[in-house]
Order: C-alpha cells, then sequence, then structure tokens
C-alpha cells in the first residue's frame, strides 16, 4: 500500500476549491456574507463552528488559499502561545516585506483558555493575522469574549442526504484520490444507509466507506461488492429499521403524546423509535423543546429535568441514560401544560419583523444627556424595591403584549409586575 492510500479516504477527498466545497450554501452561497466579504478582501477574523464533519476546516483552508496568503494550522490541544506567538512574529515580517497577509487557521479553538488566546488578541486587531477558529462547541459560551467580539460568527449545520450522497458517489468515482481504482459495486440500500447513518457527518461517511470497501474480499469478476449488511458492520449505527414516513410519523405521535399528557404513548413511541435505530438524542432535543413549547411557565421544571436527561444521554450513553430520559419524558407528560411561551414568542418574532423603525426609549440608551429629552431619566428598579413601573418598549409598541400567563400549574398564580402600577 502507497504512503497516499494509508491517508483516509476523507483526507484525500477533501475539498481544495469553492467549487468542490460540499453543501453550507447559506454560508458559501453567492448571495451570502461570507462570498462577498471574501470577494472585495473584507473578512477579517471569523469563527467557524458547528457539527463535526461538515467542512469547518476545509472551508478556512480553501479561503486562505483563495486568497493567495499564507496559512498556518495549529491545533488548541496540542499548540500554545509559542506556537501563536512565532507564527504571529513571522506574519509580521512577511507583511512588512512582502506585503503578503497569513491566515492563522486554530482547530479546536473553544480548547483555549483566556491566557492563551489572549496572546492573538494585539495582532488581530493591528491586522498582522486573519484568524480563523473552528470548533464544535458555540464559540458565545465556550469562548472568552474578547476573541468573539472580534470575529464574525459562521454557523455550520450538518450536511444533507443529498450532499452526503454526491460527495460519496464522487469518491466511488475519483481515481486520483478516491476509490476510483477499485471495482466498487454498492447497493442502493448500502449506499443509502451509510448517507443517513452518518448524521450529515461526511468525513465519518467517508471512513466508513473507505472501512467497508478496504475490509470485503474482491470475487471472481475482480470486483469488490458492499451490501447493507456489510455497510451497517463498518459503521457504529444499527440502520433505521423504518422508512422516513414511519420515522416522522413515529416522531410526530412521541411529540403529540408528550403535549397530550399521554406517559405511555409517549414512551412507546420514544422506544420504537430508539429500537428502530433512532438517535436517541434526537428524543432528547424535542423532549427539551416540548418542555417550554407545551410545559412552559406552568412548570418550568420540566425544562430543568429535560435539558439535564439530555446531558445524561449525551454523556452517559445507552443503556443507562435511558433512564433518565424516560425519568424526564414521564415528567413532562405528567405536568400541568401552558404554550404561553411559545406564543409570546411568535408574536415578539412578529412585531421584531415589521417593526424594524422604532426608536429605543431615550432613558433606556446608553449614552445619558443632559438635555431635557428623556436621557439619564432611568429608573433603577432595585431602588424602588426590586420593580418600578416604566416605558421599556418603543411608543408604537409601547401598550404590546406577549406574554398571557394561563390559568394552569404553578403559573396561574403569576400575577405580572407590569400590570401592578407604579410603586
Amino acid at each position: 500500500m502507497s504512503s497516499t492510500n494509508r491517508i483516509p479516504l476523507a483526507e484525500r477527498m477533501r475539498p481544495k476549491t469553492f467549487e468542490d466545497f460540499v453543501g453550507q450554501k447559506h454560508i458559501v452561497g453567492e448571495n451570502s456574507l461570507l462570498y462577498r466579504a471574501i470577494k472585495f478582501g473584507t473578512l477579517g477574523s471569523c469563527i467557524f463552528y458547528g457539527p463535526p464533519g461538515t467542512g469547518k476546516t476545509t472551508l478556512a483552508n480553501i479561503i486562505a488559499t483563495y486568497l493567495k496568503a499564507n496559512y498556518f494550522k495549529l491545533n488548541a490541544v496540542t499548540n500554545g502561545v509559542n506556537d501563536a506567538k512565532n507564527i504571529i512574529e513571522r506574519a509580521r515580517s512577511d507583511k512588512a516585506l512582502l506585503g503578503i497577509d497569513t491566515f492563522l487557521i486554530l482547530d479546536e479553538c473553544h480548547r483555549w483558555n483566556k491566557a492563551q488566546s489572549d496572546c492573538v488578541l494585539e495582532a488581530i486587531e493591528d491586522g498582522s493575522i486573519f484568524f480563523i477558529g473552528t470548533t464544535t462547541e458555540n464559540p458565545y459560551t465556550s469562548m472568552t469574549r474578547a476573541i468573539v467580539s472580534r470575529c464574525r460568527i459562521f454557523e455550520f449545520k450538518s450536511l444533507s442526504f443529498e450532499d452526503i450522497k454526491s460527495a460519496m458517489n464522487k469518491a466511488l468515482l475519483d481515481k486520483e484520490n478516491g476509490l476510483g481504482n477499485i471495482n466498487v459495486k454498492i447497493d442502493d440500500n448500502a449506499l443509502n444507509y451509510l448517507c443517513s447513518a452518518c448524521g450529515g457527518d461526511l468525513r465519518n461517511a467517508l471512513n466508513s466507506l473507505e472501512l467497508a470497501v478496504m475490509t470485503s474480499k474482491v470475487d471472481k469478476s475482480q470486483n469488490v461488492h458492499i451490501d447493507l449488511n456489510t455497510a451497517m458492520q463498518s459503521t457504529d449505527r444499527k440502520a433505521l429499521s423504518m422508512d422516513e414516513n414511519m420515522y416522522y410519523d413515529f416522531l410526530s405521535a412521541f411529540c403529540k403524546s408528550l403535549r397530550g399528557c399521554d406517559v405511555e404513548g409517549a414512551l412507546y413511541y420514544s422506544q420504537r423509535l430508539i429500537k428502530a435505530g433512532c438517535d436517541p438524542m434526537i428524543i432528547a432535543r424535542r423532549l427539551v423543546a416540548h418542555s417550554s413549547e407545551d410545559v412552559g411557565m406552568a412548570d418550568s421544571n420540566a425544562l430543568l429535568l429535560s435539558t439535564s436527561a439530555m446531558y445524561a444521554v449525551e454523556k452517559m450513553g445507552l443503556p443507562e441514560g435511558l433512564i433518565p430520559l424516560t425519568h424526564a419524558i414521564i415528567y413532562v407528560c405528567e405536568a400541568e401544560k401552558s404554550n404561553s411561551v411559545i406564543k409570546a414568542l411568535n408574536m415578539a418574532e412578529n412585531d421584531a419583523i415589521n417593526f424594524t423603525d422604532n426608536n429605543i426609549p431615550n432613558h433606556l440608551k446608553n449614552h445619558p444627556s443632559t438635555n431635557n429629552d428623556g436621557h439619564g431619566k432611568y429608573k433603577y428598579p432595585h431602588d424602588y424595591g426590586g420593580y418600578v413601573k416604566q416605558q421599556y418598549m418603543p411608543d408604537s409598541l409601547k401598550d404590546r403584549v406577549y406574554y398571557y400567563p394561563s390559568k394552569n400549574g404553578k403559573e396561574k398564580n403569576l400575577i405580572r409586575k407590569k400590570f401592578r402600577g407604579e410603586k
């Protein structure tokens, strides 16, 4: 086996141009902010975050190449301050002597602590380097605020089935970097399974395909045949034993059972989905959403228990994670119900879209004035015992009410401070 072939298929097939890049049209489409910024050379520093195998590091490499810049890759797990300082020193020299920009691409950037992050702040601010961080974690909660505030944030989504399948077919035909020199005969259901079982992670899909091909025997016709059983053995996920329509029907039935307070239905449909190969995290995420959508303020403990169950499923796995998941499902079903939260969200969202020219009341602004224009008249609620009535909404929306407490559960005892009058 050549040294090239020892490189994983996913790495060999890594796109090198925008034309070959897979998915993320909301980020790299022709009308996107990123595309326009690259075209006009105004990209600046940015952070790419999203699930693994969605193209974050690949796109960072493509951008640096497209802009004809130097680029250096570090990993926050293995590289530290000294590595970054050496790159910054060289970047300043190249910019001064040759006029060449430098990109510092930092994988797993959320793992750098504040002291490590601070070492690149000055270089980012003065333009010595352009920083591109890639991470699977939400940077707003996992990274230092100073770095995040100096970067544009782009969220990557899991790749679609069609995107994965297109990349897989390309790998099967590519004779230079892919599997094109091997006569692979893969059944449609096997290929479809690999494309769906990867969970939107192209790297996972390509490496599973490579494993299936490299561990299969060549038949008398010099073909490597990949059937569904082989594909299943090449991944760590069970195939869904239901078609797409059945899957969404069962998921719908689970959600409606939660809303309808039917414990038995919710437990049955959740287990049918899990036993059929559905990722339990999908069940857990739906449970969290419905804790606010259907239970909401009637019993806020439902949200706490559901998020705890989701964390348990993620960290404990199966079968132990199913115990807290079942606990939370039962609680959400039996809890008093209120949809006041989702109704308030929808109304606020609608106004945010349709009322975009409103002015913030002067006393809420961040630049007080001595003029008699309302500036500096903000009433500090703690000086009034914790609450004081004053206008917060713009004039055109000052009488708008989004949140109406229901008469269910703990919410029935809630008397909104907003309507208690001046204290």
